[in-house]
This record gives structure tokens, sequence and C-alpha cells, in this order.
């Protein structure tokens, strides 16, 4: 059986967002249930401009190898940091 390559997995959040360590424990969850090796990364967003520059839709952000989880918010523009 051939080994897996881990999967980059970024989670964008603001801080105080309720759902980040709900969303972070199911991540690790499926990963582990799956067998699936994780290079997971949670990335703070705390300005306009790192919104924009991580394509911020919402707290929280999950990408997975720099795609957005949501297909629909891989062609929104709608970045932003409230």
């Amino acid at each position: 059986m051939e080994a897996l390559n881990a999967i980059d997995i970024t989670v964008l959040y603001t801080e105080g967002c309720a759902a980040t360590p709900a969303t972070i424990d199911l991540i690790r969850q499926v990963a582990e249930k799956e067998g699936i090796p994780l290079c997971l990364q949670k990335i703070l967003v705390a300005s306009p401009d790192q919104a924009l520059q991580l394509e911020f839709l919402g707290s929280p952000t999950v990408q997975v190898n720099g795609l957005d989880i949501e297909p629909s918010a891989r062609s929104s523009s709608a970045y932003g940091f409230a």
C-alpha cells in the first residue's frame, strides 16, 4: 500500500470565533479515522489587509491544499474582516 502524502489544511479564524475549536477538532477526527496525515495550520486573521491577502471569507474559513472547502466560496471575492 502506498503511503499517503500529508494534506495541507489551513484554518483561518478571528479571535473569539466559537466555531473554530469544533471545526479543528472535526478536521483532526476525520483525518485520524481515515488515516490521512495532516499538515494543519491555524491563522488568526487580525486585519482587513490580512483578510484580503489570505482570501478570508468568514470565520472559520477552511482551505485544503489552498482551496476553500466551500465550492461556492472559490469564486467569491467578498474577502473581509469585521
